[in-house]
């Protein structure tokens, strides 16, 4: 599979690795749209959200119960957080692996852009 972020998650190129256990990894987003910016994925391939069965969506949740680990890892738990998913080209997911963006740092607006 030509996977970018399946790449990542095996190793094969390096990222800035924030968390890590066998099943999700966490590192910076190469491209920061807020002062603190994770992304978050599966090691298994999953394309996007249209893909979550209840046959993965266990590490779905336990994407979600890392989260405020990792926010407090970086800082920024208390002071309040954005998580975010893109599903599909018209949502703006340019990597075809479902992620979640944790960005914090700064003050966001409402709606999203």
């Amino acid at each position: 599979m030509d996977c970018l972020f399946c790449k990542i998650a095996a190793g094969e190129i390096p990222s800035a690795k924030v968390y890590e256990d066998d099943s999700i990894l966490a590192f910076n987003d190469i491209d920061p749209q807020a002062p603190v910016h994770v992304l978050i994925i599966p090691k298994t391939h999953i394309k996007w959200a249209w893909e979550i069965t209840e046959e993965n969506s266990a590490v779905v949740a336990h994407i979600f119960e890392k989260i405020p680990e990792i926010a407090k890892s970086l800082g920024v738990g208390e002071e309040g957080f954005r998580v975010v998913n893109n599903c599909g080209d018209a949502a703006g997911q340019s990597v075809k692996h479902l992620h979640y963006h944790l960005m914090a740092g700064r003050q966001f607006t409402w709606p999203a852009g």
